[in-house]
């Protein structure tokens, strides 16, 4: 889940020259050819990301990602070749489908821990992609400030950006912010018709979805239930989940908190009645035993998703900022047209 308890998101680091962007790093050392950014009428180029301009002189040749989301976006966009390598859990999620699934095997797999900065340095980075809980942290010393001061910058995670409002996060919605990542990074690489033809895919298959989802007064109450015992662990309406629900014909019971993870009472989500909970699904923690726990748990035994065991399991990949979203709208969808049925 996106919390300090697993690796975040990828972080695009550039190792910083005079410029303030791009490594200093000679076409030998990189993994990419690096030839669109050394020369060409393409760079410098400029991105707008959390709020902060950043101009890049070159293409990053050797990224370290944070997470499976924020990895599977270099992958969907084809940049396995400008990769230093990535840090993940095992927990990938079902790889079957997945169509750029082969940038597992070209590219390094650094770490199952946790990303840091001797790691990066170690994999000489010359950008880190991540975000704060993906990853960043001021509690572990692990930021961009700090990656800064050793030559490394970073691009944050869409879906992780701070609002201005202590920690919460979250500044579009979760399909905004996946365009945003994709549009941007489609720039730095100089690969925007690639990014272009993906939000275009995207954006189709989420119109189907949608075209198939229940409405008006068929579209249930949905819950996402992420972990936690005492208090629920769940999304806001800046994180993935929400606008997968709500596309897939859901009304989001916590549409109103303006965070994209966070933590709610019992009692709010008993009040809201979901009639349907969607799991996440990750970590060592089963579904299965996540279904159990909530199936028992005597404060929901009269909470409609509960009574008419209307629960539905996705995976951490799709429910966090990842080029998966728009496949787990379809899927969501399908099921919930099918409780209705």
């Amino acid at each position: 889940m996106p919390n300090l308890a697993r690796p975040a998101a990828l972080t695009l680091v550039l190792a910083l020259a005079v410029t303030g962007c791009g490594a200093d790093v000679s076409q030998g050392e990189g993994k990419g050819d690096g030839a669109t950014a050394s020369s060409g009428s393409h760079y410098p180029v400029t991105v707008e990301n959390c709020g902060e301009r950043k101009t890049f002189d070159r293409a990053p040749r050797r990224v370290v990602t944070n997470d499976v989301g924020i990895t599977e976006i270099m992958f969907a966009l084809g940049l396995e070749d400008h990769m230093a390598g990535y840090v993940m859990p095992d927990d990938k999620g079902d790889l079957t489908a997945v169509p750029w699934k082969d940038g597992y095997q070209k590219t390094e797999w650094l770490s199952k821990d946790r990303i840091n900065k001797e790691l990066v340095l170690d994999a000489r980075a010359d950008l880190v992609f991540a975000g704060w809980n993906y990853g960043f942290n001021e509690g572990e010393g692990f930021t961009p400030a700090a990656l800064q001061r050793v030559g490394i910058d970073s691009y944050l995670l869409s879906e992780s950006c701070r609002n201005g409002q202590g920690k919460a996060r979250g500044v579009m919605t979760p399909l905004d912010a996946l365009y945003t990542d994709l549009r941007n990074l489609g720039k730095v690489f100089d690969v925007e018709d690639r990014a272009e033809t993906l939000v275009t895919s995207f954006r189709e298959q989420v119109a189907e979805a949608q075209a198939k989802a229940p409405k008006g007064a068929d579209r249930p109450r949905v819950f996402l239930y992420d972990s936690g015992e005492d208090k629920p662990f769940t999304s806001g309406a800046f994180a993935g989940p929400h606008d997968i629900i709500t596309k897939a014909g859901g009304d989001h019971v916590m549409k109103d908190l303006k965070d994209s993870w966070t933590t709610v009472g019992w009692e709010t989500v008993v009040a809201r009645d979901p009639e349907v909970i969607v799991i996440n699904d990750y970590g060592d923690v089963t579904a299965e035993q996540k279904r159990k726990f909530l199936k028992s748990y005597k404060p929901l035994a009269n909470v409609s998703a509960i009574k008419n065991d209307r629960i539905v399991v996705l995976d951490y990949v799709d429910l966090v900022e990842s080029p998966r979203n728009p496949a787990a709208i379809d899927s969501l969808a399908a099921s919930l047209k099918g409780f209705g049925s």
